[in-house]
């Protein structure tokens, strides 16, 4: 039976549900929403002519390194998201200026999941800037997390490339390139991993957090975890011990613990629950068949359903328990590969269901590049988001601690929903001689306004309490007429009124 067979009961009638035309505008907005960030009007008529399915393959079938999909050439450009920069645009080595060159990428890329997916992997794999830039300086700091290879080949490869290049490969191969990443060595204090003294903290995460879950492990299998990735440390990339060289992983085999390490669970597929004992030269693969065993686990390939719940169908409701089997039998049976994970998440009957759009808590950043996207930017940078969204509770390359971000209804704290309003108000000022122009063709009578208003954004239906509020507030001053004025008056408080409204929160 196929995947579509799999997640539904109802196989022959989804089977025709993917094959349906995206006439359906409330359908459309949901993948783009889930899968991306939203579209602009331009890039919704692109998916308006697909089939459901035609559309996810569209949306997953890229690949990450393709130099079409590279925005970033685009930087600068009139037309595009502006960018903010003191000294020359440095987003390899300023912090600032890489955290403007993500939100550029996610506002407009033409691959919006390999962003989304950036994103996600960041908050799983959560690591800290400040704390990398206290350990190596902030333009190490700003490398080990942001740098692109092809412009800064003195680093190899910044975490958040790493999620950009792997994020929809192997599971199993991500978790090995995290182990060796400089950044996270830095974060969980990897480089002092010596065979004398074991450091517990990648190993313990690599279990709680990155794979099947605290209640699966020991105290014991931490132990044991320490002592396979002594040696994974940091050596400087140049001979020198100055602050400005460049760090990279190093498997140092003289500091690695070359004795058998023995778990509570199987490692091998025979059982055996004891990695054997290796002459330090090849005691890397310790590790790695310690992420293999993680990554196939029953237990990993449910949770990471659970995750998958959380971030593309619902934040509100409780995972269902024939959405966790299915997505977690597609996860082991594809060898983890979450490019089809993700394609059986979006498929599955209960991505599809009306009654799960408008069920997640948007991002911060979710919430700012879907704004953009919608309203538009035109003259506006991607630095005038940067302290919107941390008041909002969201700072790109500083999640707060090990956990991530607390997501969810932490989202909509007081000060953070009054964050959104003051965004979408500076927004709609910005946009609002723009959008005079777009609203011209939909003068006629006030509720044509609101009408285009709303169909320009992504909204569930805008109930009555809401609409009408929006026509008193464009009919107010005197008689409509639809002049130059009312427009540039009305649209752009009509469009800051949408976004800041509660329905607009969710995604």
């Amino acid at each position: 039976m196929d995947t579509i067979g799999r997640l539904s009961d109802r196989p022959q009638l989804d089977r025709l549900l993917l094959r349906r035309r995206l006439s359906d505008r409330p359908q459309l907005d949901h993948l783009l929403l889930r899968i991306g960030f939203g579209a602009t009007p331009a890039e919704r008529a692109i998916y308006e002519g697909m089939s459901y399915g035609e559309a996810v393959s569209a949306l997953l079938d890229f690949h990450p390194t393709d130099p079409a999909n590279d925005v970033d050439a685009r930087i600068g450009t009139p037309g595009f998201l502006g960018i903010t920069a003191r000294n020359g645009f440095m987003p390899n080595t300023v912090i600032n200026d890489s955290r403007q060159r993500w939100v550029f990428r996610m506002v407009h890329s033409p691959a919006p999941l390999q962003e989304r997916m950036a994103l996600l992997w960041h908050h799983h794999f959560a690591t800290a800037y400040s704390k990398l830039a206290g350990a190596v300086g902030g333009t190490e700091g700003a490398r080990l997390m942001a740098a692109k290879p092809s412009e800064d080949t003195a680093q190899v490869r910044g975490q958040i490339e790493l999620f950009r290049q792997l994020g929809l490969g192997k599971f199993s191969h991500l978790l090995v390139e995290v182990a060796k990443d400089p950044a996270m060595i830095y974060w969980l204090d990897g480089n002092t991993n010596v065979k004398a003294k074991p450091q517990e903290n990648f190993g313990r995460e690599l279990m709680e957090l990155f794979t099947f879950g605290v209640s699966n492990y020991t105290e014991e299998d931490v132990y044991a975890a320490a002592r396979v990735f002594t040696g994974w440390n940091i050596a400087l990339r140049g001979t020198s011990n100055t602050p400005t060289a460049y760090y990279a992983f190093n498997y140092n085999a003289a500091q690695h613990d070359v004795a058998a390490k023995s778990f509570s669970f199987p490692i091998y597929a025979n059982g055996s629950k004891t990695i054997p004992a290796r002459a330090a030269a090849s005691g890397m693969q310790d590790g790695l068949d310690l992420i293999a065993a993680l990554a196939m686990h029953p237990e990993t390939a449910r949770r990471m359903a659970g995750r998958l719940w959380n971030w593309f169908v619902s934040d509100i409701e409780a995972p269902a328990p024939a959405f966790v089997n299915a997505i977690a039998a597609v996860y082991l049976s594809s060898d983890t590969d979450m490019r089809e994970v993700i394609r059986a998440v979006v498929r599955s009957s209960q991505f599809r269901d009306p009654r799960h759009r408008y069920k997640r808590h948007s991002w911060p950043v979710e919430y700012v590049v879907r704004a953009l996207k919608e309203m538009g930017h035109l003259g506006f940078s991607a630095n005038d988001t940067l302290t919107p969204m941390l008041n909002m509770g969201q700072q790109l390359f500083e999640p707060p601690d090990v956990d991530g971000w607390a997501i969810g209804p932490a989202w909509f704290s007081t000060g953070g929903m009054l964050a959104r309003m003051n965004f979408a108000s500076a927004l709609a000022t910005n946009q609002r001689f723009e959008l005079r122009n777009t609203s011209r063709l939909y003068n006629q009578t006030p509720e044509t306004l609101v009408d285009y208003a709303v169909s320009r954004l992504s909204l569930p239906a805008v109930p009555a309490e809401v609409y009408n509020p929006l026509v008193d507030y464009v009919r107010a001053g005197g008689t409509w007429t639809g002049s130059e004025t009312q427009l540039l008056n009305k649209a752009g408080g009509v469009f800051h009124l949408l976004t800041g409204s509660g329905e607009y929160q969710f995604v």
